[in-house]
C-alpha cells in the first residue's frame, strides 16, 4: 500500500477583524452623544406626567371644595380665631376626597354653618398625632417635602398685603390702592383698604377667598366670576416659613398664607440672612417675599380657579392681571393668559 505524503495542517484563517481601541472609543462616544439627545426628552415626558398629576390634584380639591359648599354654603374655612385650632380647610375637605377615616380622627364637631367647633389639633396630639401625608398634597415635582406632613397646595389670599420683618417689602405696592396725591399703590384696581396677611374676620376686608381665622367667604361672593378667580395654587414649603415645621390640618401652618402680589416662582427664600443685609430678600420670614406662588415647573404654575378648572399660569404673567385673577370683587375684567 502506498502511503500518501505528510502534509502538515495549514492554519485557520479569520475572515473578520477585532475592533481597535480607537473604533471602540468612537462607539462608545456615539452612545454617549445619543444618551445626551434622549436624556432632556425623557426629563420632559416625566415633567409633562408629573404637571398633569398635579393638576390633577388640584381638580380634586375643586371638586371637594364645590362639595363642601353645596351643604354649607360657603367655602372650606380655616380655623376660626386665634386661641383655638379648629382646623385648616383642607381638613373640611377631607370627607369629599374619599378620607373619611381620615377626617375621624380629628373627631371635629362641625356646625350647620360649616364651622368646626372643637380643637382638632388638640384631638389629633390626644390620638399620638401620626405623621399623616395628606391625599393628593403633593406636588410630584416638588424636589422634596421638609417633613410628611407639610404641603405643596394653598388657598389663595389673593392680593392681600404681607409685610416682612425686615423692612423691606418690594412688593407691597401692588396690594395698596392709590391715594389721590400720595401715591405708592396701583390705580384702577378695585381695591379698598385691607389688613396684612389676611388677618380678619371680616369678608369684606378679604380680597382672595381663604385666610387662616375662619372668615365666611360663599361662592356667591366671588362677584367678578368663579372662572377668573384663583382659589388654591402651588408653592415650595422650603421657601415658606409657615411650612417646613407645620402640619397640614393646623390653622396656621400655612395653609392659607400666599398672596398674589409676589411674582409667580419669584426669588428663592429659607431660613438664612439677616436683617439689614443684602441677603434680607432670602429670609423666608420676609413675608414680602416668601409668601408667594411657586413651583418646580418650567416658567410658571399650576393655579385651581374657583369654577374647578386648573390653569397653567406663565411666571412672565402681568402683574395688574395676576393681581385681578386672585381678587374676587374687585369688579375688574381679566382673562387668563
Amino acid at each position: 500500500m502506498t502511503s500518501l505524503p505528510f502534509r502538515p495542517k495549514r492554519a485557520v484563517q479569520r475572515t473578520g477583524s477585532a475592533f481597535t481601541l480607537i473604533e471602540l472609543l468612537v462607539v462608545i462616544a456615539i452612545i454617549a452623544i445619543l444618551i445626551g439627545l434622549l436624556l432632556p426628552a425623557v426629563q420632559k415626558v416625566r415633567e409633562a406626567a408629573a404637571r398633569m398629576k398635579c393638576s390633577n390634584n388640584l381638580k380634586q380639591f375643586g371638586l371637594a371644595i364645590h362639595a363642601y359648599s353645596d351643604i354649607y354654603n360657603r367655602i372650606p374655612p380655616s380655623g376660626n380665631n386665634w386661641a383655638n385650632d379648629t382646623g385648616s380647610w383642607l381638613v373640611q375637605t377631607l370627607p369629599y376626597m374619599e378620607q373619611s377615616a381620615l377626617y375621624s380622627a380629628f373627631k371635629p364637631t362641625t356646625s350647620t354653618l360649616g364651622t368646626t367647633t372643637n380643637d382638632v389639633n388638640a384631638n389629633w396630639i390626644a390620638a399620638g398625632r401620626p405623621n399623616a401625608r395628606l391625599p393628593y398634597g403633593a406636588c410630584p415635582s416638588d424636589p422634596g417635602l421638609p417633613n410628611p406632613t407639610c404641603i405643596s397646595y394653598i388657598g389663595s389670599l389673593g392680593p392681600q398685603c404681607a409685610a416682612g420683618n425686615c423692612a423691606y417689602d418690594p412688593n407691597q405696592g401692588w396690594c395698596k390702592p392709590e391715594v389721590s396725591g400720595l401715591g405708592g399703590g396701583v390705580a384702577g384696581m378695585g381695591y379698598t383698604t385691607s389688613p396684612d396677611h389676611g388677618n380678619t374676620i371680616t369678608a369684606s376686608e378679604l380680597r382672595g377667598v381663604f385666610n387662616r381665622l375662619g372668615v365666611t367667604v360663599t361662592l356667591l361672593s366671588v362677584s367678578d366670576g368663579l372662572s377668573n378667580t384663583i382659589f388654591v395654587g402651588e408653592t415650595f414649603p422650603s421657601m415658606h416659613d409657615h411650612l417646613p415645621g407645620g402640619d397640614w390640618w393646623n390653622y396656621n401652618s400655612g395653609a392659607s398664607h400666599c398672596t398674589t402680589i409676589i411674582p409667580i416662582n419669584g426669588p428663592k427664600t429659607g431660613p438664612a440672612g439677616t436683617c439689614g443685609s443684602t441677603a434680607a430678600i432670602q429670609r423666608w420670614d420676609n413675608w414680602n417675599m416668601s409668601w408667594g406662588f411657586r413651583s418646580n415647573h418650567t416658567n410658571g404654575a399650576n393655579f385651581l380657579f374657583g369654577d374647578g378648572s386648573v390653569h397653567f399660569i406663565n411666571q412672565s404673567i402681568d402683574m395688574r392681571t395676576y393681581q385681578l385673577l386672585g381678587c374676587r370683587n374687585d369688579g375688574m375684567p381679566a382673562n387668563i393668559p
